[in-house]
Protein backbone atom coordinates (compact mmCIF):
# COMPACT_ATOMS: atom_id res chain seq x y z
CA UNK A 1 0.00 0.00 0.00
CA UNK A 2 3.05 2.25 0.91
CA UNK A 3 4.40 1.65 -2.59
CA UNK A 4 1.19 2.65 -4.28
CA UNK A 5 0.78 5.75 -2.36
CA UNK A 6 4.56 6.51 -3.10
CA UNK A 7 3.70 6.43 -6.86
CA UNK A 8 0.65 8.06 -6.97
CA UNK A 9 2.58 10.98 -5.31
CA UNK A 10 5.22 10.94 -7.82
CA UNK A 11 2.77 10.61 -10.85
CA UNK A 12 0.96 13.55 -9.18
CA UNK A 13 4.30 15.66 -8.80
CA UNK A 14 5.48 15.12 -12.81
CA UNK A 15 2.27 15.81 -13.54
CA UNK A 16 2.19 19.19 -12.14
CA UNK A 17 5.82 19.94 -13.41
CA UNK A 18 5.95 18.60 -16.17
CA UNK A 19 2.89 20.73 -17.71
CA UNK A 20 3.60 23.99 -16.73
CA UNK A 21 3.29 26.20 -19.56
CA UNK A 22 -0.67 25.36 -19.92
CA UNK A 23 -0.97 27.27 -16.04
CA UNK A 24 -3.20 24.39 -15.37
CA UNK A 25 -5.95 24.93 -17.97
CA UNK A 26 -7.71 23.08 -20.17
CA UNK A 27 -5.86 23.93 -23.33
CA UNK A 28 -5.95 20.10 -25.33
CA UNK A 29 -3.54 18.67 -26.71
CA UNK A 30 -1.67 18.57 -30.32
CA UNK A 31 -2.10 22.97 -30.44
CA UNK A 32 -1.44 24.86 -33.45
CA UNK A 33 -3.89 25.39 -36.50
CA UNK A 34 -4.08 22.91 -39.09
CA UNK A 35 -4.32 24.33 -42.84
CA UNK A 36 -5.76 21.65 -45.45
CA UNK A 37 -3.66 20.70 -48.46
CA UNK A 38 -5.42 20.54 -51.97
CA UNK A 39 -3.53 17.42 -53.86
CA UNK A 40 -2.03 17.84 -56.90
CA UNK A 41 -3.82 17.69 -60.11
CA UNK A 42 -7.79 17.87 -58.03
CA UNK A 43 -10.32 20.49 -57.12
CA UNK A 44 -12.26 20.98 -54.11
CA UNK A 45 -15.90 19.93 -54.52
CA UNK A 46 -17.71 21.86 -51.86
CA UNK A 47 -20.59 19.64 -50.34
CA UNK A 48 -24.49 20.47 -50.32
CA UNK A 49 -27.32 19.40 -50.86
CA UNK A 50 -28.85 18.24 -54.63
CA UNK A 51 -31.68 16.61 -56.70
CA UNK A 52 -30.45 13.47 -57.46
CA UNK A 53 -32.19 11.56 -60.09
CA UNK A 54 -33.60 12.34 -63.54
CA UNK A 55 -35.32 15.26 -63.67
CA UNK A 56 -36.06 15.05 -67.62
CA UNK A 57 -38.04 12.48 -69.65
CA UNK A 58 -37.11 8.89 -69.41
CA UNK A 59 -36.39 7.96 -72.98
CA UNK A 60 -35.22 4.78 -72.63
CA UNK A 61 -37.58 3.74 -69.83
CA UNK A 62 -34.76 2.40 -67.36
CA UNK A 63 -36.36 3.94 -64.27
CA UNK A 64 -34.08 3.54 -61.99
CA UNK A 65 -33.31 6.99 -61.34
CA UNK A 66 -36.33 8.52 -59.68
CA UNK A 67 -35.43 11.97 -58.39
CA UNK A 68 -34.24 12.44 -54.66
CA UNK A 69 -32.92 15.24 -52.13
CA UNK A 70 -29.86 14.02 -51.04
CA UNK A 71 -26.30 15.87 -49.26
CA UNK A 72 -22.79 14.85 -49.60
CA UNK A 73 -19.61 16.26 -47.93
CA UNK A 74 -17.05 18.06 -48.86
CA UNK A 75 -14.33 16.09 -51.14
CA UNK A 76 -11.34 16.94 -53.49
CA UNK A 77 -11.73 15.00 -56.89
CA UNK A 78 -9.46 14.76 -59.58
CA UNK A 79 -9.92 17.58 -62.48
CA UNK A 80 -9.01 14.70 -65.28
CA UNK A 81 -10.17 11.35 -66.10
CA UNK A 82 -6.45 9.14 -64.46
CA UNK A 83 -4.23 9.14 -67.83
CA UNK A 84 -1.91 6.87 -69.30
CA UNK A 85 1.19 8.77 -67.61
CA UNK A 86 -0.27 8.80 -64.93
CA UNK A 87 -1.26 5.18 -64.45
CA UNK A 88 2.00 4.25 -66.14
CA UNK A 89 3.55 6.10 -63.12
CA UNK A 90 1.73 3.36 -60.99
CA UNK A 91 2.75 0.27 -63.17
CA UNK A 92 6.53 1.50 -63.42
CA UNK A 93 6.40 1.56 -59.47
CA UNK A 94 5.28 -1.75 -59.30
CA UNK A 95 7.76 -2.59 -61.97
CA UNK A 96 10.61 -1.56 -59.78
CA UNK A 97 9.16 -2.58 -56.25
CA UNK A 98 8.83 -6.27 -57.76
CA UNK A 99 12.56 -6.17 -58.95
CA UNK A 100 13.89 -5.09 -55.85
CA UNK A 101 12.21 -7.74 -53.61
CA UNK A 102 13.73 -10.12 -56.14
CA UNK A 103 16.89 -8.90 -56.04
CA UNK A 104 16.79 -8.94 -52.81
CA UNK A 105 15.63 -12.26 -51.70
CA UNK A 106 18.21 -13.46 -53.80
CA UNK A 107 20.34 -11.76 -52.10
CA UNK A 108 19.48 -12.70 -48.53
CA UNK A 109 19.57 -16.54 -49.68
CA UNK A 110 23.00 -16.18 -50.94
CA UNK A 111 23.55 -14.18 -47.73
CA UNK A 112 25.03 -11.16 -49.66
CA UNK A 113 24.44 -7.76 -48.42
CA UNK A 114 26.39 -4.36 -49.52
CA UNK A 115 29.44 -4.80 -47.34
CA UNK A 116 30.33 -8.63 -49.13
CA UNK A 117 30.14 -6.44 -52.51
CA UNK A 118 32.93 -4.08 -51.46
CA UNK A 119 35.94 -4.24 -53.48
CA UNK A 120 33.80 -5.58 -56.35
CA UNK A 121 34.04 -3.36 -59.71
CA UNK A 122 30.46 -3.42 -60.55
CA UNK A 123 29.05 -4.01 -57.17
CA UNK A 124 26.49 -7.18 -56.79
CA UNK A 125 23.02 -8.03 -55.72
CA UNK A 126 24.24 -7.68 -52.58
CA UNK A 127 23.80 -3.32 -52.48
CA UNK A 128 20.14 -4.00 -53.17
CA UNK A 129 19.61 -6.65 -49.92
CA UNK A 130 17.05 -6.36 -47.05
CA UNK A 131 17.82 -3.27 -44.99
CA UNK A 132 18.13 -5.22 -41.93
CA UNK A 133 21.02 -7.77 -43.73
CA UNK A 134 23.19 -4.97 -41.62
CA UNK A 135 22.04 -5.08 -37.92
CA UNK A 136 24.69 -2.29 -37.01
CA UNK A 137 23.02 0.21 -39.03
CA UNK A 138 19.60 -0.32 -37.71
CA UNK A 139 17.77 1.72 -35.23
CA UNK A 140 16.58 0.32 -32.09
CA UNK A 141 13.27 0.41 -33.05
CA UNK A 142 13.41 -1.51 -36.48
CA UNK A 143 15.69 -4.05 -34.70
CA UNK A 144 13.28 -5.07 -32.55
CA UNK A 145 10.28 -4.94 -35.02
CA UNK A 146 12.10 -7.47 -37.04
CA UNK A 147 13.83 -9.37 -34.22
CA UNK A 148 9.76 -9.99 -33.18
CA UNK A 149 7.80 -9.70 -36.91
CA UNK A 150 9.96 -9.15 -39.96
CA UNK A 151 12.17 -11.97 -39.19
CA UNK A 152 9.21 -14.34 -38.79
CA UNK A 153 6.60 -12.85 -41.63
CA UNK A 154 3.35 -14.31 -42.20
CA UNK A 155 1.74 -17.32 -43.69
CA UNK A 156 1.21 -15.62 -47.35
CA UNK A 157 4.41 -13.61 -47.71
CA UNK A 158 7.61 -15.00 -45.35
CA UNK A 159 9.03 -11.81 -46.10
CA UNK A 160 6.41 -9.15 -44.98
CA UNK A 161 7.55 -5.85 -43.84
CA UNK A 162 10.69 -5.97 -44.43
CA UNK A 163 12.57 -3.05 -45.85
CA UNK A 164 13.75 -2.58 -49.38
CA UNK A 165 17.36 -0.46 -49.88
CA UNK A 166 15.78 1.83 -52.34
CA UNK A 167 18.92 3.91 -52.15
CA UNK A 168 20.78 2.13 -55.06
CA UNK A 169 19.29 3.18 -58.44
CA UNK A 170 18.06 0.27 -60.50
CA UNK A 171 20.70 -1.35 -63.68
CA UNK A 172 17.98 -0.75 -66.68
CA UNK A 173 21.20 -1.12 -69.24
CA UNK A 174 21.69 -4.96 -69.66
CA UNK A 175 25.61 -4.37 -70.38
CA UNK A 176 25.64 -2.83 -67.20
CA UNK A 177 24.04 -5.83 -65.02
CA UNK A 178 26.47 -6.49 -62.43
CA UNK A 179 26.47 -10.12 -61.96
CA UNK A 180 24.47 -13.01 -63.09
CA UNK A 181 22.48 -12.96 -60.06
CA UNK A 182 21.45 -9.50 -60.84
CA UNK A 183 20.68 -10.92 -64.52
CA UNK A 184 18.65 -14.43 -63.50
CA UNK A 185 16.26 -11.83 -61.28
CA UNK A 186 15.83 -9.45 -64.66
CA UNK A 187 15.58 -12.56 -67.04
CA UNK A 188 12.60 -13.86 -65.06
CA UNK A 189 11.21 -10.05 -65.72
CA UNK A 190 10.73 -10.76 -69.43
CA UNK A 191 8.84 -13.06 -71.08
CA UNK A 192 10.76 -16.43 -72.77
CA UNK A 193 12.78 -15.77 -75.75
CA UNK A 194 10.74 -18.40 -78.08
CA UNK A 195 7.45 -15.77 -77.32
CA UNK A 196 9.89 -12.39 -78.69
CA UNK A 197 9.86 -11.51 -82.21
CA UNK A 198 11.14 -8.84 -84.39
CA UNK A 199 14.04 -9.09 -81.80
CA UNK A 200 12.01 -7.25 -79.06
CA UNK A 201 12.12 -9.01 -75.78
CA UNK A 202 8.26 -7.72 -73.61
CA UNK A 203 8.14 -7.06 -69.82
CA UNK A 204 5.52 -10.26 -68.60
CA UNK A 205 2.78 -8.77 -67.51
CA UNK A 206 2.22 -11.23 -65.10
CA UNK A 207 4.51 -10.36 -63.12
CA UNK A 208 3.27 -6.71 -62.11
CA UNK A 209 1.19 -7.67 -58.95
CA UNK A 210 0.65 -5.21 -56.58
CA UNK A 211 -0.49 -6.23 -53.00
CA UNK A 212 -2.05 -3.70 -50.37
CA UNK A 213 -4.36 -4.24 -47.52
CA UNK A 214 -7.30 -2.42 -46.14
CA UNK A 215 -9.91 -2.60 -43.10
CA UNK A 216 -13.13 -2.91 -43.67
CA UNK A 217 -15.20 -0.77 -41.70
CA UNK A 218 -18.42 -1.75 -42.57
CA UNK A 219 -18.31 -5.21 -41.45
CA UNK A 220 -16.38 -4.27 -38.55
CA UNK A 221 -18.92 -1.92 -37.78
CA UNK A 222 -21.86 -3.97 -37.97
CA UNK A 223 -20.44 -7.42 -36.35
CA UNK A 224 -21.05 -7.92 -32.45
CA UNK A 225 -18.11 -9.95 -32.22
CA UNK A 226 -14.14 -10.49 -33.22
CA UNK A 227 -11.17 -8.72 -33.41
CA UNK A 228 -9.61 -5.83 -35.75
CA UNK A 229 -7.55 -8.51 -37.19
CA UNK A 230 -10.78 -9.87 -38.23
CA UNK A 231 -11.88 -7.29 -40.79
CA UNK A 232 -8.26 -6.45 -42.46
CA UNK A 233 -8.42 -7.91 -45.88
CA UNK A 234 -5.58 -8.30 -48.34
CA UNK A 235 -5.29 -7.91 -51.70
CA UNK A 236 -3.38 -8.82 -54.78
CA UNK A 237 -4.30 -7.35 -58.27
CA UNK A 238 -2.33 -7.70 -61.69
CA UNK A 239 -2.01 -4.15 -62.63
CA UNK A 240 -1.84 -3.96 -66.13
CA UNK A 241 -4.01 -2.71 -68.21
CA UNK A 242 -5.60 -4.89 -70.64
CA UNK A 243 -4.47 -3.42 -74.09
CA UNK A 244 -6.46 -6.21 -75.91
CA UNK A 245 -10.00 -4.30 -75.08
CA UNK A 246 -9.46 -2.68 -78.63
CA UNK A 247 -9.68 -5.47 -80.09
CA UNK A 248 -12.14 -7.48 -78.19
CA UNK A 249 -14.67 -4.89 -77.90
CA UNK A 250 -15.70 -3.77 -81.46
CA UNK A 251 -15.95 -7.39 -83.74
CA UNK A 252 -15.43 -7.21 -87.63
CA UNK A 253 -12.95 -3.96 -86.80
CA UNK A 254 -9.64 -2.81 -87.25
CA UNK A 255 -8.30 -1.13 -84.15
CA UNK A 256 -4.80 -2.96 -83.75
CA UNK A 257 -2.93 0.73 -83.56
CA UNK A 258 -5.32 1.27 -80.19
CA UNK A 259 -3.67 -2.08 -78.56
CA UNK A 260 -0.31 -1.49 -80.00
CA UNK A 261 0.54 1.94 -78.65
CA UNK A 262 -2.41 3.63 -77.09
CA UNK A 263 -1.20 3.00 -73.48
CA UNK A 264 2.67 2.80 -73.48
CA UNK A 265 3.59 5.41 -76.25
CA UNK A 266 4.37 8.61 -75.34
CA UNK A 267 1.70 10.30 -77.79
CA UNK A 268 -0.85 9.17 -75.77
CA UNK A 269 0.38 10.15 -72.59
CA UNK A 270 -1.97 12.63 -71.97
CA UNK A 271 -5.58 10.75 -72.67
CA UNK A 272 -7.35 9.12 -70.19
CA UNK A 273 -6.20 5.24 -69.65
CA UNK A 274 -8.44 2.65 -70.26
CA UNK A 275 -8.70 -1.67 -69.89
CA UNK A 276 -8.37 -1.02 -66.39
CA UNK A 277 -10.75 -3.26 -64.34
CA UNK A 278 -12.83 -1.86 -61.12
CA UNK A 279 -10.46 -4.23 -58.68
CA UNK A 280 -7.16 -2.50 -60.67
CA UNK A 281 -8.51 1.28 -60.07
CA UNK A 282 -8.95 0.67 -56.50
CA UNK A 283 -5.75 -1.24 -56.25
CA UNK A 284 -4.28 2.28 -58.05
CA UNK A 285 -6.22 4.51 -55.14
CA UNK A 286 -4.24 1.90 -52.51
CA UNK A 287 -1.00 2.40 -54.39
CA UNK A 288 -1.39 6.93 -54.57
CA UNK A 289 -2.20 6.95 -50.67
CA UNK A 290 1.35 4.82 -49.83
CA UNK A 291 2.64 6.79 -52.29
CA UNK A 292 2.02 9.85 -50.58
CA UNK A 293 2.18 8.97 -47.12
CA UNK A 294 5.37 7.17 -47.69
CA UNK A 295 7.12 10.71 -48.84
CA UNK A 296 5.83 12.76 -46.00
CA UNK A 297 6.77 9.80 -43.63
CA UNK A 298 10.67 10.13 -44.92
CA UNK A 299 10.65 14.00 -46.21
CA UNK A 300 8.31 15.98 -43.25
CA UNK A 301 8.48 14.59 -40.27
CA UNK A 302 5.75 15.54 -37.40
CA UNK A 303 3.44 15.89 -40.31
CA UNK A 304 -0.11 14.09 -40.45
CA UNK A 305 -0.70 11.43 -43.15
CA UNK A 306 -2.97 12.26 -45.70
CA UNK A 307 -6.50 10.71 -46.42
CA UNK A 308 -6.96 7.79 -48.09
CA UNK A 309 -7.56 8.02 -52.34
CA UNK A 310 -10.80 5.93 -53.46
CA UNK A 311 -12.82 6.39 -55.66
CA UNK A 312 -16.53 8.29 -55.86
CA UNK A 313 -19.51 6.92 -54.73
CA UNK A 314 -22.13 7.30 -57.37
CA UNK A 315 -23.57 10.34 -55.64
CA UNK A 316 -20.60 12.11 -55.45
CA UNK A 317 -19.90 11.75 -59.09
CA UNK A 318 -23.15 12.93 -59.77
CA UNK A 319 -23.36 15.91 -57.53
CA UNK A 320 -19.40 16.98 -59.09
CA UNK A 321 -20.69 16.25 -62.62
CA UNK A 322 -23.68 18.79 -62.45
CA UNK A 323 -20.67 21.35 -61.37
CA UNK A 324 -23.43 23.58 -59.42
CA UNK A 325 -25.95 23.20 -61.63
CA UNK A 326 -29.47 22.29 -60.38
CA UNK A 327 -31.52 19.93 -62.72
CA UNK A 328 -29.46 20.26 -65.57
CA UNK A 329 -29.32 17.23 -67.79
CA UNK A 330 -25.55 17.85 -68.46
CA UNK A 331 -22.38 19.45 -66.94
CA UNK A 332 -22.58 22.28 -69.04
CA UNK A 333 -26.73 22.75 -68.54
CA UNK A 334 -28.36 21.76 -71.60
CA UNK A 335 -30.55 20.76 -73.28
CA UNK A 336 -28.22 20.61 -76.38
CA UNK A 337 -25.04 19.02 -76.92
CA UNK A 338 -23.39 21.91 -79.04
CA UNK A 339 -22.60 25.17 -78.46
CA UNK A 340 -24.16 28.64 -79.98
CA UNK A 341 -21.44 28.51 -82.68
CA UNK A 342 -22.21 24.65 -83.70
CA UNK A 343 -19.23 23.22 -81.90
CA UNK A 344 -19.81 19.88 -79.92
CA UNK A 345 -19.11 20.00 -76.20
CA UNK A 346 -18.16 16.77 -75.55
CA UNK A 347 -16.41 13.61 -76.72
CA UNK A 348 -19.03 11.23 -77.87
CA UNK A 349 -20.64 9.71 -80.94
CA UNK A 350 -23.02 12.17 -82.36
CA UNK A 351 -24.51 10.69 -85.60
CA UNK A 352 -24.52 6.70 -85.99
CA UNK A 353 -21.83 5.68 -87.67
CA UNK A 354 -20.26 8.73 -87.44
CA UNK A 355 -17.32 8.57 -84.38
CA UNK A 356 -15.74 11.61 -85.96
CA UNK A 357 -17.98 14.36 -85.91
CA UNK A 358 -17.31 15.93 -82.92
CA UNK A 359 -13.27 15.80 -84.05
CA UNK A 360 -12.24 12.90 -82.09
CA UNK A 361 -12.22 9.18 -83.53
CA UNK A 362 -11.23 7.50 -80.42
CA UNK A 363 -10.19 9.54 -77.10
CA UNK A 364 -9.26 12.86 -77.09
CA UNK A 365 -6.89 14.01 -74.38
CA UNK A 366 -8.00 14.50 -70.30
CA UNK A 367 -7.62 18.12 -70.49
CA UNK A 368 -10.11 18.99 -73.24
CA UNK A 369 -13.02 20.84 -74.10
CA UNK A 370 -14.40 23.83 -71.17
CA UNK A 371 -14.74 21.98 -67.36
CA UNK A 372 -17.65 22.36 -65.60
CA UNK A 373 -18.57 24.53 -62.50
CA UNK A 374 -16.28 22.78 -60.71
CA UNK A 375 -13.52 23.24 -62.89
CA UNK A 376 -13.96 19.35 -63.77
CA UNK A 377 -12.89 18.28 -67.58
CA UNK A 378 -15.06 15.63 -69.34
CA UNK A 379 -17.19 14.62 -66.72
CA UNK A 380 -19.22 13.53 -69.94
CA UNK A 381 -17.77 11.82 -72.82
CA UNK A 382 -14.68 10.76 -73.32
CA UNK A 383 -14.72 7.86 -70.89
CA UNK A 384 -16.80 6.45 -68.43
CA UNK A 385 -15.49 6.35 -65.43
CA UNK A 386 -15.78 3.55 -62.64
CA UNK A 387 -17.51 4.58 -59.10
CA UNK A 388 -17.08 3.09 -56.10
CA UNK A 389 -20.88 1.63 -56.16
CA UNK A 390 -22.61 -1.32 -56.51
CA UNK A 391 -25.48 -1.17 -58.82
CA UNK A 392 -29.00 -1.77 -57.86
CA UNK A 393 -31.69 -0.37 -59.93
CA UNK A 394 -33.62 0.38 -56.92
CA UNK A 395 -31.26 1.98 -55.14
CA UNK A 396 -32.57 5.33 -54.91
CA UNK A 397 -35.64 3.71 -53.29
CA UNK A 398 -33.53 2.80 -49.62
CA UNK A 399 -30.63 5.11 -50.00
CA UNK A 400 -29.80 7.30 -47.13
CA UNK A 401 -30.33 11.28 -48.35
CA UNK A 402 -26.38 11.56 -46.48
CA UNK A 403 -23.79 10.63 -48.33
CA UNK A 404 -25.91 7.80 -50.30
CA UNK A 405 -24.57 4.52 -51.04
CA UNK A 406 -24.86 1.12 -51.84
CA UNK A 407 -21.23 -0.67 -50.98
CA UNK A 408 -22.12 -4.63 -51.27
CA UNK A 409 -19.46 -7.07 -51.71
CA UNK A 410 -21.35 -9.52 -53.13
CA UNK A 411 -23.00 -7.37 -56.00
CA UNK A 412 -20.14 -7.21 -59.05
CA UNK A 413 -22.15 -5.06 -61.20
CA UNK A 414 -20.47 -1.31 -60.00
CA UNK A 415 -21.92 1.59 -61.59
CA UNK A 416 -20.10 3.57 -64.21
CA UNK A 417 -21.11 7.11 -65.67
CA UNK A 418 -20.76 9.59 -67.82
CA UNK A 419 -20.63 8.04 -70.92
CA UNK A 420 -17.47 8.07 -73.38
CA UNK A 421 -16.23 8.07 -76.79
CA UNK A 422 -18.74 5.18 -78.85
CA UNK A 423 -21.87 5.97 -76.70
CA UNK A 424 -24.76 8.41 -77.93
CA UNK A 425 -26.16 11.26 -75.89
CA UNK A 426 -28.26 9.44 -73.60
CA UNK A 427 -25.53 8.34 -71.80
CA UNK A 428 -23.76 11.46 -71.18
CA UNK A 429 -26.28 13.68 -68.85
CA UNK A 430 -25.43 13.57 -65.33
CA UNK A 431 -28.54 11.49 -64.00
CA UNK A 432 -27.73 7.98 -66.62
CA UNK A 433 -27.04 5.24 -64.85
CA UNK A 434 -25.48 2.08 -66.65
CA UNK A 435 -22.67 -0.54 -64.79
CA UNK A 436 -20.34 -2.91 -65.63
CA UNK A 437 -18.67 -6.27 -63.76
CA UNK A 438 -15.51 -5.35 -61.71
CA UNK A 439 -13.76 -7.88 -63.00
CA UNK A 440 -13.89 -6.17 -66.79
CA UNK A 441 -12.24 -4.10 -68.42
CA UNK A 442 -13.11 -2.27 -71.71
CA UNK A 443 -11.58 0.60 -74.52
CA UNK A 444 -14.46 3.24 -72.86
CA UNK A 445 -13.87 2.93 -69.02
CA UNK A 446 -11.58 4.83 -67.04
CA UNK A 447 -11.54 6.33 -63.82
CA UNK A 448 -10.67 9.58 -61.63
CA UNK A 449 -10.19 9.57 -57.89
CA UNK A 450 -11.03 11.46 -54.64
CA UNK A 451 -10.21 12.54 -51.56
CA UNK A 452 -12.45 13.39 -48.36
CA UNK A 453 -12.03 17.15 -47.36
CA UNK A 454 -10.41 17.45 -43.96
CA UNK A 455 -11.67 20.19 -41.52
CA UNK A 456 -14.72 22.71 -41.78
CA UNK A 457 -16.93 21.70 -44.43
CA UNK A 458 -17.95 23.94 -46.93
CA UNK A 459 -20.82 23.99 -48.79
CA UNK A 460 -21.57 25.13 -52.77
CA UNK A 461 -23.83 28.06 -53.54
CA UNK A 462 -26.78 26.57 -55.89
CA UNK A 463 -26.96 28.43 -59.31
Amino acid sequence: MKNLVAFVAILTLLNSCGNAGDRGELVGTNGGKWNPEKPYGMTLVPGGSYIMGRSDQDVANVQDAPTKTVTVRSFYMDETEITNSEYRQFVDWVKDSTIRVKLAILADSYGLTASSAKGSKGGSIGDYAFNDSDPDKMSVYDKYMNDNYYSIGTDDDPYAGRRLNKKIKLIKDPQLYPDEYYTEVMDSMYLPIESSYNGLRTIDVNKLKFRYSWMDIQAAAKAKVGERRDFVRNEEVKIYPDTTVWIKDFAYSYNEPMHNDYFWHKAYGDYPVVGVKWTQAKAFCAWRTLYKNSYIKSKKKGRDQINSFRLPTEAEWEYSARGGLESASYPWGGPYTRDDKGCFLANFKPNRGDYAADDALYTVEAKSFAPNGYNLYNMAGNVAEWTDSSYNPNAYEYVSTMNPNVLDASNKRKVVRGGSWKDVAYFLQVSTRDFEYADSARSFIGFRTVQDYMGIQTTAKRK
